[in-house]
């Protein structure tokens, strides 16, 4: 019973709550409704630190400790919609897993999430996080996202969540003709989140926002 409270949410973490955040994707211009639907689904509270879960449906991102965020939803369904767009998902590659929402998200749209995170710590929690909702078709690994994940390319589609100053070269080899990647790129100057699909014989890059996300960093971190 108690974690099933815990999953539907009570006062600033209950229906009306997301249904409010819902509205706003909407006037930003999210208009894909099998992500909406997901959007709406998703409990956003439970992969926040109970201090902060009263916040999770305000439309901005939130600290999760370790330096990093959970990302604001505008961007988890700006970045989802836009690999969505591209047909059906089999193999999706995720660079950075941390808490696990956007993992989550991509979960229910997608066969199969292949995820890489280099803090071990949150790994591990996002791994419990997604358990609890009971989704089973992610992989885990706990190594340097810059490197993506060979041994399980070419993906369909292919999800940054933290920015390069450059596009790693390893993600573009990684994915499939008409694949699509989503990052950001930049560094503290400004950001810009961009979509790039692989052609026959090239790659096509269209700028989708102007964001401001991590820093992707190299290397494993234990704990």
């Amino acid at each position: 019973m108690a974690g099933k409270l815990n999953l539907n949410g009570i006062g600033m973490t209950s229906q009306r709550t997301r249904e409010r955040l819902l509205g706003r994707l909407i006037e930003q211009g999210i208009t894909n409704m099998e992500v909406l639907d997901v959007m709406r689904s998703t409990p956003r509270h439970i992969f926040l630190d109970e201090a902060l879960s009263h916040r999770a449906y305000e439309d901005v991102a939130l600290p999760i400790g370790h330096n990093q965020t959970i990302s604001q939803p505008f961007i988890v369904a700006r970045m989802t919609e836009a690999i969505v767009d591209s047909g059906p998902l089999e193999k999706v590659l995720e660079i950075g897993t941390g808490c696990g929402y956007q993992t989550a998200v991509i979960a229910q749209l997608a066969d199969t999430v292949y995820t890489v995170e280099r803090i071990k710590p949150l790994l591990a929690r996002a791994r419990k996080n997604l358990k609890l909702l009971g989704l089973r078709n992610v992989e885990y690994k706990h190594d340097d996202g810059s490197l993506g994940w060979e041994d399980k390319g070419i993906f369909d589609a292919i999800i940054t969540t933290a920015a390069p100053q450059q596009v790693p070269a390893e993600l573009l080899a990684q994915l499939k003709e008409g694949g699509r990647l989503v990052i950001p790129v930049g560094g503290e100057g400004g950001q810009e989140l961009r979509l790039i699909t692989r052609t026959a014989d090239d790659f096509t890059t269209e700028v989708l926002n102007l964001v401001r996300f991590v820093p992707l960093l190299v290397g494993q971190v234990q704990n």
